[in-house]
Order: C-alpha cells, then structure tokens, then sequence
C-alpha cells in the first residue's frame, strides 16, 4: 500500500514520530559532528551525554516521556512544546520519516497512518 506524506501535519501532531516505544534513533558520526557544532559542544561531550553504542552503530538516547503512557522520547524532543531540539541538524532517520522501508508492507501503512495526520493512504 503506497501512501502519501503532507508535512504541513507536523506543526500539530505533538510529535508522535519522537515519543512511543523504546527503540533506536541511528546516527552516522558526521551527523553527531553536526549536532555537536549546533549544540555547541565539545564532540566528546556530546557522545558522552546523548549517545549509545549499539553493536557497531551509534543511537542517540531516549528518556522516559513526560506522560508514561507515551512510553519514551528522543533526548532533544522539547515535551512541552514538542519541538525538536536540533531540528535543522536531525539524524537522517529523522528526515526521512516516514518513508521507511519498514513501512513499505501493507499492515505497516495502517499503523503508520495511526500514528501520523500527515500520512494518508493513496488506496
């Protein structure tokens, strides 16, 4: 099932694609270069205070949302705005939301549009 993405949805959501279960937000070391120049941080306290090794990969980390029915939220979600903190140097994963192979099966689109006001299925 294809569907399609208005990113205009965004602005009132309350960030959905950033609270939910725990899981991994992936990050190559050039975008933790980045986050950690916007942030204006040493790039050894950076990756000391918002980053996991996972096996080979890097991750930023999460804490527990604000409302624990949320489940978790990525460190640099603002929960009482939702905004993102580092929005204009987000991971790729974060950009590409939600155009993710995982959500190219069929049962995946209908818990995507679950989630997301900005998905809408195109069958």
């Amino acid at each position: 099932m294809e569907f399609s993405f208005d990113p205009r949805a965004c602005a009132s959501c309350g960030a959905r694609c950033c609270l939910g279960q725990e899981g991994y937000i992936f990050l190559q070391p050039v975008e933790m270069e980045a986050i950690s120049a916007f942030l204006k941080l040493p790039f050894e306290k950076f990756t000391l205070q918002y980053i996991k090794k996972v096996g080979y990969k890097y991750s930023l980390l999460e804490k527990p949302a604000s409302d624990p029915k949320e489940g978790y939220a990525c460190v640099f979600l603002d929960e009482e705005t939702k905004q993102c903190q580092i929005y204009p140097v987000r991971p790729k994963q974060c950009q590409t939301f939600p155009f993710w192979e995982c959500f190219q099966n069929p049962k995946k689109v209908k818990e995507l549009c679950a989630l997301c006001p900005g998905v809408k299925p195109l069958n």
